[in-house]
């Protein structure tokens, strides 16, 4: 399967991405990641106002055959969870990089953590793509 992966977005090695507008966070899981997953079956994400670090576990995401773990790049507050993805996870594969592919936003408390993370173009070389 090819992937693109917009040049809007910036990569951890563990697969989520952040799409930045101003100080929120828009986190997702990369299409490569749900892909390897396979048909998702169940999505568990935090509460809303939950505070998060960076490298902290923020929820999971099931497939039919294993289960992987989502782990935020950013540190922050929880402002929105997209629960559509809840209550349908398996529609997180139509377009998980679209305008509506993320699964969180995280107001931001330390922005300067973006830096750490991967261009679209780091990420496709990690990935061997």
């Amino acid at each position: 399967m090819a992937f693109t992966f917009p040049d809007d977005l910036v990569f951890q090695d563990s697969h989520e991405y952040v799409r930045v507008d101003g100080d929120v966070a828009l986190v997702g899981l990369s299409a490569y990641a749900i892909d390897e997953l396979g048909d998702l079956v169940f999505l568990e994400l935090p509460e809303v106002d939950s505070e998060i670090e960076k490298g902290e576990n923020f929820g999971s995401l099931e497939s039919v055959k294993a289960v992987g773990e989502l782990y935020s790049p950013v540190t922050g507050v929880v402002i929105e969870c997209n629960d559509a993805y809840v209550d349908a996870p398996e529609n997180l594969a139509a377009d998980p990089h679209g305008e509506n592919g993320w699964l969180i936003k995280v107001r931001m408390s330390n922005p300067e953590e973006l830096e750490a993370l991967m261009s679209a173009g780091a990420y496709r070389e990690l990935l061997g793509l």
